[in-house]
C-alpha cells in the first residue's frame, strides 16, 4: 500500500465514509482499511487533561495521560469514573464507628486520630491503680 492509498482511505473516511464503503470503493480489505485509520487515529491522541498531542507508544497500553501531574489532576476533577470494587466495611477498634475501607480488609481504625489514641493513650485520662 502506498502513501497516497493511506491518503486517499484517511480522507474518505474524514468525509464520513464507513471503513466498509471505503474497502468497496478502493477494494482493499476491511481489516487493511480499519487498521490505516485506527494507525493514523493513535498517531493523533491527546492527553485527556490538557489535551497536547502524546507520543505514540511501543506496545503496552496506549497513554492517555502526558504526564503524571496531568494524570491525577484529571482523575481528582472526575472521581465519578473510578471504578472501584474492593471496598470493605469495617469497624474502628478505638471509636466503634463503622467505616469503608478500600483495597485493604485488614484495616483497624478509620482515621490517623483514632490510631494515635489507641496506640498511646494518654497518661492523665488512665485509672490510677495505686
Amino acid at each position: 500500500m502506498t502513501q497516497k492509498d493511506k491518503h486517499t482511505i484517511l480522507s474518505l473516511r474524514g468525509k464520513g465514509l464507513t471503513c466498509t464503503q471505503i474497502a468497496d470503493r478502493l477494494e482493499f480489505a476491511v481489516n487493511t482499511v480499519k487498521s490505516v485509520c485506527r494507525r493514523e487515529a493513535e498517531k493523533k491522541k491527546r492527553c485527556r487533561n490538557c489535551h497536547r498531542l502524546l507520543k505514540p507508544n511501543s506496545g503496552g497500553r496506549p497513554k492517555s495521560f502526558c504526564c503524571d501531574e496531568c494524570r491525577i489532576l484529571w482523575w481528582k476533577k472526575h472521581p465519578e469514573q473510578v471504578n472501584r470494587k474492593a471496598f470493605y466495611l469495617l469497624t474502628c477498634k478505638n471509636c466503634g464507628q463503622d467505616f469503608e475501607s478500600y483495597g485493604h480488609k485488614e484495616r483497624k481504625y478509620c482515621c490517623h486520630r483514632c490510631y494515635i489514641n489507641c496506640r498511646f493513650p494518654d497518661p492523665e485520662t488512665k485509672d490510677d491503680k495505686t
